[in-house]
């Protein structure tokens, strides 16, 4: 972790180059893919199951449950991106006509947003959606030993946090209770973050910094993962899931590379919502056991 670490004493307009992804893109472009994750996801309504289910009662958060079958279905939990400070599981549901077809559900969940709340916090909702799926997903329609999670840019972050070890027996959940994910544009080394542009909103300090980058928090028990970044992406973003997957790697777990050609920071995790796209080929092949 020494490169991603040496990144906190870059100067600060280094960082916010490298860690700033609406900067790499139009302000026309970006603003089409926000529309294009609220419409997409719109659009997927008819194989919505359950909306707005309550899965942690400290915080009132929920998440909407799509393409639940007859039997119980393997569930992938997607965890949406925006820095931590937007978006929503309204925007997030693009994937599950796609895994719908193929039997499998998908579990879109909402977290609070900073400033309302600190990153631990944001953490320790998204770890208690995969508990609730853990403990009550099979009267859902979903089979708890069939959990994959997935997120793109702070939800890449926030799926590495669910990877990570040491917080599972807090929430009575077995430390294999993932059996897979797919981080997309993640941010897995905090220290870079904390000297750019981004603390202004999201004040991590020191402790924090060790405690939730999940690079520095790798668990004992592994699980296949696909760690992916477009070809458009900053720089930062590739670093770090290059060197996550390395990390991962050299634990003696399973992670596939992706980079995504054509794609930017903000499209790349629509090609979910496309059963012919790499991604989603390789998302299919990973909770089918193939990866």
């Amino acid at each position: 972790m020494a490169g991603l670490a040496a990144e906190a004493d870059w100067p600060r307009e280094i960082l916010d180059r490298d860690y700033s992804a609406r900067a790499s893109v139009s302000a026309e472009v970006f603003e089409a893919e926000m529309r294009n994750y609220r419409s997409r996801s719109e659009a997927v309504k008819h194989v919505a199951s359950y909306r707005d289910v309550v899965y942690d009662a400290e915080s009132g958060q929920t998440l909407d449950i799509y393409g639940v079958g007859a039997e119980p279905r393997p569930v992938f939990m997607f965890i949406h991106g925006g820095y931590w400070r937007m978006l929503s599981k309204q925007d997030s549901a693009f994937m599950a006509a796609m895994l719908a077809r193929h039997g499998i559900a998908t579990a879109v969940v909402d977290y609070r947003l900073a400033p309302e709340v600190d990153l631990a916090e944001i953490v320790r909702e998204v770890r208690a959606a995969v508990s609730f799926l853990w403990c009550e997903g099979s009267r859902l329609g979903i089979d708890p030993n069939r959990i994959f999670v997935g997120g793109s840019s702070a939800g890449g972050h926030l799926t590495g946090a669910v990877l990570a070890g040491g917080w599972h027996d807090a929430f009575d959940v077995p430390e294999d209770v993932i059996k897979g994910a797919m981080p997309i544009s993640g941010l897995f080394h905090l220290a870079p973050i904390s000297r750019s542009f981004v603390q202004d909103w999201i004040k991590l300090d020191e402790h924090s910094v060790r405690q939730l980058s999940p690079a520095e928090n790798l668990p004992r028990v592994g699980c296949p993962i696909v760690t992916a970044y477009a070809a458009g992406e900053p720089d930062g973003f590739k670093r770090q899931s290059a060197e996550y997957h390395r990390l991962w790697r050299e634990a003696g777990f399973s992670s596939t590379l992706m980079e995504i050609d054509n794609r930017n920071h903000f499209d790349v995790v629509l090609d979910l919502a496309d059963s012919r796209a790499a991604l989603s080929q390789a998302l299919l092949r990973l909770i089918n056991g193939e990866l």
